[in-house]
């Protein structure tokens, strides 16, 4: 399955719940929702910074992660943004493909 980086970060009422709820509730509820989708929460981290929370997903495809982000941006207590990841061998997949491309004023 495909994996993904989730970068989240509480806003308003988001915050709010972080607090009464703790962090293990707001854990349980994101492995709650990827799985409701056939996806699984692979680990899910708090942070310091610009991003409160870091988590990586596999779901089975791209409109999963798509709707799983709709799904929890929509909520508007938590902003989403997605990150692809791929795995070294897709990596060495796509070194032996060269695309057909001219760079501006070549």
């Amino acid at each position: 399955m495909p994996k993904f980086m989730i970068h989240a970060n509480y806003v308003g009422d988001g915050i709010r719940g972080l607090l009464k709820e703790g962090g293990t509730s707001r854990r349980a509820a994101a492995e709650k929702a990827v799985a409701s989708l056939g996806g699984k929460l692979e680990a899910f981290y708090y942070a310091f910074g610009d991003t409160d929370v870091y988590a990586i997903v596999d779901v089975p495809d791209n409109p999963t992660m798509a709707a799983v982000a709709l799904g929890i941006n929509a909520t508007g207590a938590v902003t989403l943004k997605t990150t692809v990841l791929l795995t070294p061998e897709e990596m060495d997949a796509a070194t032996r493909s060269t695309p057909s491309y001219r760079a501006p004023g070549q």
